[in-house]
């Protein structure tokens, strides 16, 4: 058996991946992309008073969207300092929400709980795929719908990624997360239920490219613990391939840095 066939201990991988996320300051991240939810809450027709859950919620960008449209939110994600960050966001605007510590892969609520499920580059980050999505369709009830917004493999955090990889592999056999941005994999996801997804912008606004650099560094996970588990040579390479595609991708000039980073935005309504 090849290296690439042998069976993924996804145990082992969510424990490394529990790690990455919990380092750094998501919120710092978190906080700039808040329009995805907003966007993601309207995309999906979001009603008040409908039950609603955000799974992999981070600091809870799609969990206030959905309470600001009146909806009884539960919000949930695996690291309890992205919960924490999420009810101080929650309680400063006088939300009441639900938050509970979860995995996206074993979600802990009966079958059809929620009218709605929402995530924000959330989900598309779990090993187990297909169990994720399974869990995703059993707590929402039929004729319910479940809204993503995930980036897409060839947009500017796809190419990211791909640089980080490149110096940080992940398990053979592990499929991109990245997938997740794309049609194809969502209907293998999602197979017989109706999916509408059309490409999104999220615009990066930052300084610079070195001002870019130095927030993801301190504070988004993967970059973080990459930049903390490289050393010399190899820590500079992965700083100069990284500073070469923020110069590559800047529409902003020479005294800002404006990148569009392209996303996937999804619903797909159970059948």
């Amino acid at each position: 058996m090849s290296v690439a066939t042998m069976p993924l201990d996804y145990a082992a991988i969510k424990k490394r991946q529990h790690a990455v996320w919990s380092s750094g300051d998501y919120a710092t991240i978190g906080m700039t992309l808040q329009i995805v939810g907003e966007r993601l809450c309207e995309a999906i027709d979001m009603r008040a008073g409908g039950r609603v859950l955000d799974v992999a919620a981070g600091n809870g960008n799609a969990t206030l969207a959905a309470a600001r449209r009146f909806a009884h939110v539960t919000s949930t994600d695996y690291v309890e300092a992205h919960l924490e960050q999420g009810r101080e966001r929650a309680a400063a605007e006088r939300f009441s929400v639900d938050f509970r510590q979860a995995d996206a892969e074993a979600l802990p609520f009966p079958d059809g709980s929620f009218d709605m499920a929402l995530s924000t580059f959330g989900v598309m980050f779990t090993p187990n795929q297909e169990k994720a999505a399974a869990e995703l369709i059993r707590v929402v009830c039929r004729g319910g719908k479940i809204g993503f917004a995930n980036w897409t493999p060839d947009g500017f955090v796809g190419r990211l990624l791909k640089i980080v990889g490149k110096y940080m592999p992940a398990p053979a056999g592990l499929r991109p997360s990245v997938l997740w941005g794309t049609s194809a994999r969502l209907a293998e996801l999602f197979p017989g239920h109706e999916i509408n997804a059309t490409e999104q912008t999220f615009t990066f606004r930052y300084a610079s490219p070195e001002h870019w650099l130095n927030v993801f560094r301190t504070s988004y996970g993967p970059t973080n613990r990459a930049f903390a588990a490289l050393e010399g040579e190899r820590a500079v390479a992965l700083e100069a391939d990284i500073l070469d595609l923020l110069e590559r991708s800047n529409w902003g000039g020479s005294n800002s840095l404006v990148i569009p980073g392209t996303y996937l935005e999804a619903v797909i309504t159970r059948n």
